[in-house]
C-alpha cells in the first residue's frame, strides 16, 4: 500500500525520533525504576516504584516520540511476581494475565510475558508471566514495530524490533510471524492506518492482514471489539482510510457485511474530522449509503444514539430540499428539532460534510418553530383535541414567513 499524503505525523517522527535513536539500547541490561521515573515520569518520587524494574511501553512511547499530547502510560513490570506487585501496594485487575494498578495514579501495570497460539480469535492464547521474561520477550510480542518500544528510567529506549526506524521511515510494519494469529491485530492496523494516514503499510504487513482473513480467524472477532476499533477509527483524522484498508485486505465484508462504503464517503468523514463532529454524527456519514445501517449497527453492537443518527442522516439528505414551507415542517418534525435540537445541529452538519447546506436558512426555520408559543395557543383553545393541530398550524405560518 502506498503512503497518503497529509498530515504531518510522519514528518513529526522524522523529527522527534532521530533525536533520540542515539539513546536507544536494543537489548540491553534494562536499568531499575528507581533510577528515574514517577507520576511525572520520575520513579525515585514514587516508593512504590522504588527498585522495581518498570518501563513505559507501547502508545505513549510512541507518541512522545512523535511530539503528540501524552494519553493513558502502560508500564511493563520484569522481573516480578504478582506477589511482589501486591505486596508493594499494586491492585490486581487482570483476569487473563496479571494486571495492576497504581493504587494513587490508577496506572496499569502489566507483568512482563509471552503468548502462544492455543485456540480461535484474540482470545485463543495461553500466556506465560514468569520472571524469567525479559523486557525485549514481551516487546517482540506486540503487533507493531511502532508500538513495540520501551523507555528506561533513565530515558533509554529499548527497541528490539525496529520500531524507531519505521516512526522515521513513515511504515505500519508488524512486529513478527504472530501477528496473523490474532485477528484484532488487523482491526489495530487499520485503525492506525487512519490515525497516521501519511504512513505506508508495508507489504509483508498487508499479506499478514491478508492471511487473517482468508484463515478465517477474522470471523472469530466479537461484535464489541469490532465497535470499540471502529469508534477510535472513525475519531482518526482520517476515518476513511481505515475502511479501505480493511476492503483492500478482504475484512470489511466479513466484520460489517452491511456496510456499503463509497470512495466519496472518505473524504466526508475527513471534513467531519477537521470540523470536530461527535462520534454519532461521523458513524451516520459512514452508513448514509448503507440502507441496512440498523442491522450493521446491531451487530457490531453501535451505541443506540449512533445507529438513531445513521438512519435519520440518510432521511435529512433527502429532505433538505424541502421546496415550501409544509415540506420544511414535515423534515423539522420527523427530526424532532423541538424535543432534540442539539442532534438536528449536530446532523445538519454531518450533511454539510456531505452536500451544500444553507445552515443559516435551517437555523432560521428551527428558531421559527420555537417561537411558536404552544401554551399561549393550548390556552385559548375551547377543544384540547385540536390544540396538536392548532399548534401545527402556528408553525406551518410562521414557517411560511420564510419561504
Amino acid at each position: 500500500m502506498t503512503r497518503r499524503g497529509g498530515g504531518g505525523s510522519a514528518d513529526a517522527a522524522r523529527v522527534s525520533v532521530a533525536g533520540d535513536e542515539a539513546a536507544s539500547a536494543s537489548g540491553q541490561a534494562p536499568a531499575t525504576a528507581g533510577q528515574g521515573l514517577a507520576d511525572s515520569g520520575r520513579p525515585e518520587q514514587d516508593p512504590l516504584l522504588r527498585g522495581l524494574r518498570a518501563y513505559i511501553v507501547g502508545g505513549a512511547v510512541r507518541d512522545a516520540l512523535l511530539g503528540l499530547p501524552a494519553g493513558d502510560r502502560d508500564w511493563v513490570v520484569v522481573g516480578a511476581t504478582p506477589e511482589d506487585m501486591s505486596g508493594r501496594g499494586f491492585i490486581p485487575v487482570g483476569g487473563d494475565f496479571p494486571v495492576f494498578l497504581h493504587p494513587l495514579s490508577k496506572e496499569e501495570f502489566a507483568l512482563a510475558r509471552t503468548e502462544r497460539k492455543s485456540g480461535r480469535g484474540y482470545k485463543g492464547f495461553t500466556f506465560h508471566t514468569g520472571t524469567d521474561v525479559t523486557l525485549e520477550d514481551d516487546l517482540r510480542r506486540r503487533d507493531l514495530t511502532i508500538n513495540a518500544i520501551a523507555r528506561h528510567a533513565d530515558g533509554t529506549l529499548v527497541d528490539p524490533c525496529g520500531g524507531l526506524r519505521d516512526l522515521k521511515a513513515g511504515v505500519l510494519r508488524h512486529v513478527g510471524n504472530a501477528f496473523s494469529e490474532d485477528p484484532v491485530r488487523l482491526l489495530r492496523l487499520a485503525r492506525f492506518a487512519a490515525r497516521f494516514h501519511d504512513f505506508s503499510i508495508a507489504p509483508g504487513t498487508m499479506a499478514q492482514a491478508v492471511h487473517l482473513v482468508e484463515s478465517g480467524e477474522v470471523d472469530a472477532l466479537v461484535p464489541e471489539r469490532v465497535w470499540q476499533e471502529v469508534a477510535k477509527g472513525l475519531m482518526a483524522p482520517r476515518p476513511g482510510r481505515m475502511f479501505e484498508v480493511l476492503a483492500e485486505t478482504g475484512a470489511l465484508g466479513r466484520i460489517m457485511p452491511q456496510l456499503v462504503y463509497a470512495d466519496a464517503i472518505g473524504a466526508e468523514l475527513a471534513r467531519a474530522h477537521d470540523r470536530g463532529l461527535p462520534l454519532a454524527s461521523r458513524y451516520a456519514i459512514l452508513c448514509r449509503c448503507s440502507p441496512q445501517s440498523d442491522m450493521l449497527s446491531q451487530r457490531i453492537r453501535a451505541p443506540s444514539e449512533c445507529a438513531a443518527y445513521a438512519v435519520l442522516l440518510r432521511d435529512m439528505l433527502d429532505g433538505l430540499d424541502a421546496p415550501d414551507a409544509a415540506s420544511a415542517l414535515a423534515f423539522m418534525e420527523r427530526c424532532d428539532v423541538m424535543r432534540k435540537p442539539a442532534r438536528y445541529t449536530d446532523l445538519l452538519r454531518a450533511c454539510a460534510c456531505v452536500r451544500e447546506v444553507d445552515m443559516d436558512a435551517w437555523a432560521r426555520r428551527a428558531q421559527a418553530m420555537r417561537g411558536v408559543d404552544a401554551g399561549a395557543i393550548a390556552r385559548e383553545c375551547p377543544d384540547r383535541r385540536r390544540i396538536p393541530l392548532a399548534v401545527r398550524e402556528a408553525r406551518l405560518a410562521a414557517l411560511e414567513k420564510l419561504y
